[in-house]
């Protein structure tokens, strides 16, 4: 099993997104979605190196894994370190300017 970490901004971001889900359908959707990123999280830090770069968006060696319309924002080391989960179809002024 790989290590891995999870940034606070990220763990912020999966909250708001349950919370988020919980309202519009319900708490078992809502934990669904927040095992299945758990989940992908696992899967990235045994595999790395799953996703793409966003050049356009970073300059920063950080890979973008899009699971549903959610993208998991990840850097690669000695631990992965899951940096941000967020709405794929969200503004990204934001988020360049933190990463």
């Amino acid at each position: 099993m790989s290590v891995f970490i999870v940034a606070p901004e990220a763990e912020e971001d999966i909250f708001h997104l349950w919370l988020y889900l919980l309202r519009e359908a319900g708490i078992e959707t809502a934990n669904r979605v927040e095992v299945e990123i758990l989940g992908a999280f696992a899967s990235l830090a045994e595999t790395p190196g799953k996703g793409h770069r966003r050049p356009d968006l970073t300059k920063r060696k950080v890979l973008f894994y899009t699971l549903y319309e959610y993208m998991v924002v990840y850097r690669v080391g000695a631990l992965l370190e899951m940096s941000r989960c967020c709405t794929a179809n969200a503004t990204c002024s934001d988020f360049s300017s933190n990463y």
